[in-house]
């Protein structure tokens, strides 16, 4: 899947789908050529490489009026040499210049790839499945070496890149700038999509114009953030969900970031994604290495459901790992919205018991299990059972709901500490703080020193012998503050730049670390729900908490932009009660299993406070859920209906054989005599006849019908009642089935 042409000295990854060029200057710079649908192997591309003499132009060699860094489209430009745009890379050595110039010394093809130290990455497991390429690049004047890595698969349309670089010299440098990958495109024809928000409304799709200047998404949290996802991607403006040319990039990374689209005065577009350079710099000593986060570039010519298709595919069986990737995951219930801070264990096993009569799988208890845990001012850091409401402990707790035949979850913030704790009282110095000034709280918690070796040290020992003495399956991770006032007293004045990297490092020791020592154990990720969803986290848990907004009509555009990017195995979803926490909304408890069903299902509610009616309903849901869990996980997703553009919002997730689909769509408000529907389908065989389910109403239909003419939709809106299903009805979802028909 990787070639070098000699003659042209270009390097080309292609297999079969997509190709990615790029050569070697006469410079010994790196120089792209094309990034898009598979061109032919053979034959010289050089020609791509377009030049012209540009007046106000800053040239490398005397007498020639062509060669500009300014008007050459680059791999992985660097500070200064005449290119007047944002640089991958900014390194400065103890003569105060940030001049640098990475020049080529040769490359080697790897089978496979390899993984990154500290770091979560994408992976492989057969032979064949991707190749590598790395080229060794060094600034011979710093005496800095950098290695480019260049994964491709096989059966995925994308290519994984990563740098690491390594200080050969004898003085300190320091890396102000390191972006994880950068890509210069020959025009910026294109319109750039990120997902953003805030707390309950994460990973909305905003859409927006390129235009000359920079287009750029970022976290400076610490934390990948509420606000902005680590993922933009560029489409041509007469692309859809299902046709056109598309490219995502996304970073495994859960900290600060950057993802820029820069536009220049002549329409070239230079894309890069990567550690924000806000408060970053790293000494980068003699003989030591630096390794950048790992990012992924997809191209899709089947629109942004193809590039959805893609990530999906990857994340979902070479990002994710471990005992839980390919496994079905346990329907589960949790505690909060229905008991928050007050409960004691009767009221939890009388929960337990009745989810256990529901057919739900796995029990989770929330917060307030801990210390003197009664609200949420007291207790982070205190990782042992409060034996007033726990009286035989978490490992009593567990062992009883294990033997109503259920799985137990705990959920835990390990990251936090309150003030009034015993952890806290023993340990002051080990949370984030400035000397000298004022500490900022969120939620009245502070956020320990994860930067610092000791500090994860003392909190895996606490979570280790818990999760050695109680059979707990399952911890909800959660993180409910971002960092400001970023200062370790660990370190000196000359590394701070480095804390908020190194905080991040140490959280992902701390899911290692347990991940070796319970294989087993399922983590869902959460930081007051989206705060940190994004692929860095994908590595360590297979599944995240999508947003702390649990209303169904909310989760429609929270869960559809997510999908852009992330795949359904790895979205938690929950039937929540009603009205809603967050939005006091009434939802009919089916549209709320319809949504969640497009996730990690589980329940957000007392059990016990439903009518006899709701309970059956709860038990069929979980019955459908089972037995299409596999399809809801594995199956090819597709967006149909987008909320973000009208009154409806639908998606099918269909077999990758086209053997059987699933289709919901809900209509947000109800109409008075609303016209007839159609909604064509994909992923499904032309020549194959299929039995349609709906609520009210079946039929036959062969797959071309349905994906040309399209899936007729019920409407039960006409405004007069006369066949006794209700009539009119806000938030109303249907469930249709589409399975084939035997051919005898």
């Amino acid at each position: 899947m990787i070639t070098f042409h000699e003659k042209d000295k270009i390097f080309h990854l292609n297999n079969g789908r997509i190709s990615y060029l790029f050569y070697i200057m006469e410079s010994g710079q790196l120089g792209h050529l094309y990034f898009g649908k598979a061109l032919r192997v053979e034959g010289s591309y050089l020609h791509m490489a377009e030049k012209a003499h540009r007046p106000m132009t800053t040239y490398i060699r005397e007498g020639d009026l062509y060669t500009s860094y300014e008007h050459l489209r680059q791999e992985y430009p660097c500070f200064g040499t005449s290119d007047y745009r944002y640089p991958a890379l900014e390194v400065q050595g103890g003569d105060g210049s940030c001049i640098c110039k990475l020049e080529y010394q040769g490359y080697e093809i790897i089978k496979g790839k390899k993984s990154l130290d500290g770091l979560p990455a994408t992976y492989t497991e057969e032979d064949g499945e991707a190749e590598t390429l790395e080229i060794r690049m060094k600034d011979a004047w710093r005496n800095l070496e950098a290695v480019f890595s260049y994964s491709i698969f096989r059966d995925v349309d994308a290519i994984a890149r990563s740098v690491r670089f390594f200080n050969c010299g004898e003085e300190d440098l320091f890396i102000n700038r390191a972006m994880s990958m950068s890509v210069d495109m020959p025009d910026a024809d294109y319109q750039s999509i990120q997902l953003s928000g805030a707390w309950a409304r994460e990973r909305f799709i905003k859409v927006r114009e390129l235009e000359t200047g920079v287009t750029s998404v970022s976290s400076m949290r610490g934390n990948s953030s509420h606000q902005h996802n680590p993922f933009l991607a560029l489409k041509r403006k007469d692309a859809t969900e299902h046709r056109g040319d598309v490219y995502g990039f996304s970073l495994l990374y859960s900290g600060n970031f950057l993802a820029q689209a820069e536009v220049d005065n002549y329409q070239v577009l230079r894309m890069m994604i990567g550690i924000n350079p806000f408060g970053f710099r790293w000494k980068l000593e003699p003989q030591n290495v630096f390794v950048a986060p790992e990012a992924v570039m997809v191209y899709s010519k089947e629109g942004l459901n193809g590039m959805s298709r893609q990530f999906h595919r990857l994340y979902r069986t070479r990002l994710a790992r471990g005992y839980w990737r390919d496994r079905e995951r346990p329907v589960l219930i949790n505690n909060w919205e229905a008991t928050q801070f007050h409960y004691v264990e009767a009221d939890l096993l009388q929960f337990a018991r009745k989810a256990k009569e529901c057919g739900i799988e796995l029990f989770v208890l929330d917060d307030g299990w801990f210390g003197r845990r009664n609200d949420d001012k007291r207790g982070l850091g205190d990782w042992k059972a409060n034996r007033e409401k726990l009286p035989e402990g978490i490992e009593g707790l567990a062992k009883k709901v294990g033997q109503l035949g259920m799985k137990f979850g705990l959920w835990f913030e390990p990251e936090m500490v309150n003030k009034d704790s015993d952890f806290f009282r023993d340990h002051p110095d080990y949370i984030l703080q400035t000397p000298g000034r004022s500490i900022s709280h969120g939620r009245n918690q502070y956020v320990l020193d994860f930067s610092r070796k000791e500090v994860v040290d003392a909190i895996y020992r606490q979570m280790h012998k818990l999760l050695s003495e109680a059979e707990i399956s399952y911890i909800k991770w959660d993180m409910n503050r971002s960092i400001s006032e970023c200062y370790s007293a660990a370190y000196p004045s000359d590394r701070q730049g480095e804390i908020f990297h190194r905080y991040i490092l140490g959280v992902y020791d701390l899911h290692e670390r347990l991940i070796q020592d319970f294989p087993k154990l399922l983590i869902e990720s959460c930081s007051s729900g989206g705060g940190r969803f994004d692929a860095g986290m994908l590595y360590y848990a297979p599944q995240g908490w999508v947003s702390d907004d649990s209303d169904a009509i909310e989760r429609l555009k929270i869960q559809y932009g997510t999908s852009l990017c992330y795949p359904l195995s790895c979205m938690g979803a929950h039937v929540s009660a009603c009205p809603n926490e967050q939005v006091g909304r009434m939802t009919p408890i089916e549209t709320r299993g319809d949504v969640a069903y497009t996730g990690a299902f589980g329940y957000e509610l007392d059990l016990n406070k439903l009518n006899a009616e709701e309970i059956e309903t709860v038990k069929k849901q979980v019955v459908f859920y089972k037995k299409n869990r596999t399809l809801f996980s594995k199956g090819d997703f597709y967006r149909l209906l987008s909320p973000f553009e009208g009154n409806f919002a639908g998606w099918e997730v269909a077999e990758p054989d086209g053997s059987r689909a699933l289709v919901t769509v809900v209509r947000i408000l109800s109409e008075t005599n609303g016209p007839y529907r159609r909604l064509p389908l994909y992923g499904l065989l032309e020549h194959q006849e299929y039995h349609v389910q709906g609520r009210y109403h079946s039929y036959d239909a062969y797959g071309d019908e349905l994906m040309q003419y399209g899936l007729m939709l019920e409407d039960k809106s006409s405004g007069q009642v006369v066949d006794g299903s209700g009539g009119c009805m806000d938030f109303l979802s249907v469930m249709y089935e589409i399975t084939a028909k035997s051919n005898d």
